[in-house]
């Protein structure tokens, strides 16, 4: 069995990648032994296990793909029942993992564990019925996962609480503190006699997802502000949401500081330039990350990217006017592709003019003239094939999932149109075999 802390070690200092743990390998071995008491189910959403002589007390539950392999994989430490799980937030690759605990309950006879959550998960769990056709357009294309279904059953809370609470599970203090940033549901919990802290998403060993450019409202300040007073606890084991525990106060702190000190960057020179009068145009193109801070292992924009959390900071502060007032009331986007595409000698011309730009190393720009080819003439095989071109060459340069679905998306959408196949068939075939996050 792989040696989860000599790995994490490994990962944190550079000298290996994630990747047994992003494929599923980790998994598949079952709980990880990680201190006394304290044992790791490494799925997309890690799972956290702690038994008592009371029972388990569980912090996050996974998804739902995987509901039967944490409950095996739990039966194989410990027959206790759960006595309590505690959501870290209510994303949908963290709580889905009660069903098999709960049908165990009712066949045995005992008392149904406890879930314990944030008050605002409820809210959530009742938006994401009333959106569901839309959360599951958005996650199909984030992942390139044509099949994906947004659940509409979910497991609400049985308690929940507002600012912190303490809760006691046998001899196992746990105290549990809200606070916004990637959501506005989150649940830290923190054992103090252990020095254990488990952070949710938090930390993710990447860059902060507090951009994501298709999911609502992420808080960048207010999750910088969690960081730090996380780093002050002296924390010596930190659990994250996603990928590999950290051991070790020093390089906790540190982890914590630099992943803050990125936020707090992205955060003041984005306000800044709007106190200044600046377009989101203008501070999209001027405020970077420290690339010192990128180049980081845990800090890598694998899944978000800081233009991204620019973004969102903008939304936060300054609403959806970007300070272009043709954008206030702004035509149909294809009246205007057509309208610029008849300056220009027609969609060929885009389209040509849209390669010449990709040849010159100039994709934003190139992407578009590609698009708007297309928009100005859906039925033109060239522009659809210069989508293809530009958008797939933007897809292998992107460094985030969230650009290489939205990518990838537009390059399966243009090719079910060249070869007259559906768009599902396409990203099929498109992402066979590769590893994928999901949701």
């Amino acid at each position: 069995m792989t040696d989860i802390i000599d790995y994490a070690d490994k990962v944190w200092k550079g000298e290996a990648n994630q990747n047994a743990y992003h494929h599923g390998d980790l998994r598949k071995e079952g709980m990880h032994y990680i201190a006394e008491g304290a044992y790791m189910w490494p799925a997309f959403g890690n799972v956290y296990v702690f038994p008592t002589k009371a029972g388990l007390f569980v912090y996050d539950t996974g998804d739902r793909r995987t509901a039967e392999d944490l409950f095996a994989a739990t039966r194989r430490i410990s027959e206790q029942p759960v006595h309590t799980a505690v959501y870290s937030h209510g994303h949908v690759d963290h709580v889905f993992g009660m069903d098999p605990f709960d049908t165990e309950a009712r066949e045995r006879g005992w008392t149904r564990p406890t879930v314990l959550a944030h008050e605002n998960v409820i809210s959530r769990f009742d938006r994401y019925k009333e959106t569901r056709g839309y959360n599951g357009i958005i996650n199909q294309r984030q992942f390139q996962a044509p099949n994906l279904m947004w659940p509409d059953e979910y497991r609400y809370p049985d308690a929940t609480f507002t600012d912190q609470t303490t809760l006691a599970v046998d001899d196992l203090q746990v105290h549990l503190h809200h606070a916004r940033g990637e959501t506005d549901d989150a649940a830290i919990a923190w054992i103090p006699d252990r020095k254990i802290l488990c952070c949710g998403d938090f930390f993710i060993w990447a860059s902060p997802n507090a951009g994501n450019p298709q999911k609502v409202q992420r808080f960048a300040h207010e999750w910088a502000q969690t960081l730090r007073w996380m780093a002050d606890l002296g924390a010596e084991i930190l659990l994250p949401g996603h990928g590999l525990p950290i051991l070790g106060a020093d390089r906790i702190r540190t982890t914590l500081t630099d992943a803050a000190e990125l936020l707090e960057i992205l955060h003041g020179r984005t306000l800044e330039m709007m106190n200044a009068g600046a377009t989101l145009d203008e501070v999209v193109h001027t405020v970077t990350a420290p690339a010192e801070l990128l180049r980081k292992p845990y800090l890598a924009p694998s899944y978000d990217e800081p233009e991204f959390v620019i973004r969102n900071v903008w939304r936060l502060y300054g609403g959806w006017y970007d300070g272009n007032p043709a954008n206030l009331k702004s035509a149909p986007r294809t009246d205007l592709a057509r309208e610029v595409a008849d300056l220009g000698g027609g969609a060929a011309q885009l389209a040509e003019r849209a390669r010449a730009l990709l040849a010159r190393g100039e994709h934003r720009l190139a992407g578009h003239f590609a698009q708007m080819a297309t928009d100005a003439d859906p039925q033109s095989r060239d522009s659809h094939q210069a989508r293809v071109d530009i958008f797939g060459q933007l897809e292998q340069g992107a460094t985030s999932t969230m650009a290489k679905g939205v990518y990838g998306w537009a390059v399966a959408e243009s090719r079910a149109f060249l070869d007259g196949s559906d768009h599902a068939t396409e990203l099929k075939a498109k992402t066979a075999g590769r590893a994928r996050w999901a949701f």
